[in-house]
């Protein structure tokens, strides 16, 4: 990393809320999807546990396209600002959510209902690719340097929220309507809620500040005219490091969390609607474990807390997911324990990978580190995980793919540079900003 001047003028606090809040509508689309992968699969692609396999295979192969759009949107974000960036992507969110809202279903045209929410879907995953990573480096960018952790982790405790009315609009939805009117009307309630949340937020996020950072770059003419160029010929290292962190933090949540109905459902262990309540209390534990992590990687640094978190990944995951299947009060226990792991990693990897990578090119090297780890180990990772456990019949299968990353990427996580400007000797090239 290396050090610049800081600006003159700070983001207000209102354009840092603002920014933090509206990763709510991203992640309640993508957890929506999850969360509602059994009814979708039903509507679009005939049901069954092939349909359920079809679902999941069509949110991996859309997910892919996430850092196509990281690296589209983090090219715009580099060279022309955070700031249109982020109405670029809300705007293709709104139209690509009101549309899924609109589509046939399979027993209307067939399979090729299937197609056109897989095409919705990545068109979806490709606007999402350069909303979070935008989100993060504006409110790094924002933060007070003793104050980055905490405020850099609203956009995973935002998340959590959208997460938290994705569960909770989902089993309102299914428990109020009778499997007839849930498959032929019902299942597009959760998506118009969530268009209408999207537009809301893009009039809103209209009024946003540019990044002090970025207006820095403009003044001192650092903007490099090729972000994508820049990030793999001077970062190589914090790309690498930027896709260890995300790669556990991806499959800690896409695992450890919104699997988790589709696993307590395979497993008979509840039905649908009381999974979906389950997960809706496990949201609620995350978005207060979130910010306590971020407040505590301020306090210790960034590398003790994802060792730590590394560490309980390797260890509990598998006894957890065994857990599950001992009714409805072991199965809300241990989703409760995997959330927060998932919840508490994604506070600290927010912060931790964009701290990798300077001002100049920040969302390019996210785009080619910490996103492209969430395409592998976030969209991919669902399928197979319903797939290991179709064909062993093991419960714990889902947990040990979360203990495997876990220990791949403790040996980096253990030499990470620390980045916390309390604990580091390192220049800061974001310090100085007020909350």
């Amino acid at each position: 990393m290396q050090a610049h001047s800081t600006p003159t003028q700070p983001l207000p606090t209102r354009s840092l809320a603002v920014a933090a809040l509206f990763t709510i509508v991203e992640w309640y689309d993508f957890t929506l999807y999850l969360y509602f992968a059994t009814v979708l699969s039903r509507v679009f692609f005939g049901g069954g546990a092939v349909g359920l396999g079809d679902a999941l295979a069509g949110f991996a192969v859309a997910y892919l396209m996430r850092p196509v759009g990281a690296i589209v949107f983090g090219h715009i974000g580099d060279r022309y600002g955070r700031r249109p960036t982020m109405i670029l992507s809300m705007g293709m969110m709104t139209a690509a959510m009101l549309a899924t809202a609109m589509l046939p279903t399979h027993a209307q045209v067939g399979p090729a209902a299937g197609w056109m929410m897989i095409g919705l879907r990545c068109l979806m995953a490709f606007s999402v690719g350069g909303e979070y990573t935008g989100v993060v480096a504006y409110l790094l960018e924002g933060a007070r340097a003793e104050r980055r952790g905490l405020v850099t982790s609203l956009a995973s405790a935002a998340s959590e929220v959208g997460a938290l009315l994705a569960a909770g609009v989902s089993a309102l939805t299914v428990a109020s309507l009778d499997e007839g009117a849930l498959a032929a009307w019902g299942w597009r309630i959760p998506f118009l809620v969530g268009a209408a949340l999207a537009g809301i937020i893009l009039l809103a996020r209209s009024t946003m500040e540019e990044s002090p950072d970025f207006l820095r770059q403009q003044a001192q003419a650092t903007t490099p005219r090729s972000p994508l160029r820049h990030s793999l010929r001077h970062h190589r290292a914090a790309i690498g490091r930027g896709f260890a962190i995300s790669a556990l933090g991806s499959i800690s949540y896409y695992v450890g969390i919104t699997y988790v109905p589709s696993f307590l459902s395979a497993m008979g262990t509840t039905g649908e609607a009381d999974a979906l309540w389950l997960s809706t209390l496990a949201a609620l534990a995350v978005i207060l474990v979130t910010p306590l992590t971020g407040l505590l990687t301020d306090r210790i640094g960034r590398r003790p807390v994802l060792v730590g978190l590394a560490i309980a990944g390797v260890v509990l995951p598998m006894l957890l997911f065994l857990l599950m299947r001992g009714g409805f009060g072991l199965a809300l226990a241990g989703a409760v324990v995997l959330a927060c792991l998932g919840g508490a990693v994604s506070a600290v990897g927010a912060v931790a990978t964009a701290e990798q990578f300077p001002g100049e090119g920040r969302l390019s090297g996210l785009a080619f580190g910490a996103t492209s780890a969430t395409a592998l180990f976030g969209g991919l990772t669902p399928w197979l995980a319903h797939h290991l456990l179709e064909a062993s019949g093991w419960a714990p299968a889902p947990g040990a793919m979360i203990a495997i990353v876990a220990l791949c990427v403790l040996p980096v996580l253990v030499m990470l540079p620390e980045t916390a400007p309390r604990k580091s000797k390192k220049a800061d090239p974001v310090a100085g900003r007020p909350f």
